[in-house]
């Protein structure tokens, strides 16, 4: 009796935490993609607003050192706790993360929105952890299942974010155990997101893939090595500009000084489309040529804003560089620009979060199963490319020494 009233017990507490934890994050993740439009089309119509950028930065700085606490760590803070657990994940990393975010995209930052879907996805779920008395082994399935829910109800790619969740928290290995509560958090989180309305982008299908040969693979794999090689250039410019602004002892001159420079760069430049999310950028490289430092440009000022302080995710300032990159080596690699762009897209991502897997899924969910092969191709080798230079210090990974000695080649050793 008191066995079958335990397994009843499991099956309840599971099915409320997962239905409950979906309609939340779908609900956040739906209105997040909405007021993330709506602060963007402001700021392109008011771009004055963007003079305020500096100070923007330092009320960032002043807000996560007056009430953040632990929760400064962000997506390095969910993934020490899935490794070392001591104490649930404080419930003002989410609102603080959505806010600030939001902030940085209204004054002209170059941010992303993934790191934040991340974030309020794992503290949600972690909420449920004392409310129902999960185990150890329970939380860090929890956990997963939040990081699964953000991603998948921010991109509308549930398969891909329930792998995301998998892929995370151990590189080079899949923690399958818990699979059927994470994929069913994250099909049930984007089905509760896609009911306020079409919020996700919609990206072509069309001449993804290029016609099979052997010397179509050799070109996709010569333009998968340079997708890697460029993960690593975002890694290293990440570490290398937060080591400078380190150097600055007083913290809040630290956003207000990026902010002048990213300010100063869209001046020179004359364009904003390298602030933000950079979406219609990201289609444009589906259609027509663009220029070809366009990744670079993103690169630095992406580095720049989220160093310096301001808060935002990497992966779609990852998708820009990606698809920019690709639209770029159409110059000289002979595949069609629909494949270039889509590839270098998930390929970038994939070497900067060690999750090949949940890339080239997230590839066939958002330009179609046809490209599997090239999908799979770009995102497996621009991973095994760069090593352990990732975006989160906390991965654990089994290439640690490899990448270690590799890093003391490349960085400088004040670095």
């Amino acid at each position: 009796m008191k066995s079958v009233f335990k397994i009843s017990y499991s099956i309840s507490k599971w099915f409320f935490t997962l239905l409950l934890l979906s309609i939340v994050v779908g609900s956040t993740s739906a209105l997040f993609l909405f007021l993330l439009q709506t602060v963007t089309i402001f700021r392109e119509t008011h771009l004055w607003i963007m003079l305020f950028l500096p100070l923007a930065g330092i009320f960032i700085v002043w807000l996560y050192n007056r009430y953040a606490g632990r929760s400064q760590k962000g997506n390095n803070l969910i993934l020490e706790e899935y490794y070392r657990p001591r104490e649930a994940i404080p419930f003002r990393m989410a609102p603080l993360i959505v806010f600030t975010t939001l902030i940085t995209h209204l004054f002209g930052g170059s941010a992303g929105r993934e790191g934040t879907a991340v974030q309020y996805g794992a503290t949600f779920a972690d909420q449920f952890t004392n409310l129902f008395r999960f185990s150890k082994t329970e939380r860090r399935i929890l956990l997963m299942s939040g990081i699964a829910a953000g991603f998948a109800s921010l991109f509308g790619t549930p398969w891909a974010g329930a792998l995301f969740g998998l892929e995370l928290v151990r590189v080079g290995k899949i923690r399958w155990k818990g699979i059927a509560p994470i994929i069913t958090v994250a099909h049930l989180s984007n089905y509760i997101c896609g009911l306020y309305g079409h919020l996700h982008t919609v990206y072509p299908q069309v001449g993804i893939a290029p016609t099979f040969s052997w010397v179509s693979i050799a070109w996709m794999m010569l333009a998968s090595i340079i997708f890697g090689i460029t993960s690593i250039l975002f890694s290293l410019s990440i570490e290398g500009c937060t080591a400078l602004f380190n150097k600055i002892k007083l913290q809040w001159l630290r956003p207000f000084i990026g902010g002048i420079i990213i300010l100063l760069c869209v001046y020179i430049l004359g364009s904003t489309k390298h602030i933000g999310l950079g979406i219609p950028t990201i289609l444009d490289a589906f259609q027509q040529q663009l220029p070809s430092y366009d990744f670079f440009i993103k690169i630095a000022l992406t580095a720049l804003t989220l160093s310096a302080g301001f808060k935002g995710g990497e992966v779609t300032p990852l998708f820009f560089i990606g698809a920019t990159l690709g639209n770029a080596l159409c110059l000289f690699i002979p595949l069609p620009m629909a494949s270039m762009v889509a590839s270098g897209f998930i390929a970038v991502f994939a070497g900067c979060t060690k999750t090949p897997l949940a890339c080239s899924v997230m590839g066939m969910e958002l330009f179609g199963v046809e490209a599997a092969l090239w999908f799979f191709i770009a995102c497996a080798v621009s991973y095994v490319l760069s090593g352990k230079f990732g975006i989160y210090n906390s991965q654990i990974s089994k290439k640690a020494r490899f990448s270690a000695q590799l890093k003391r080649h490349i960085l400088p050793p004040n670095f």
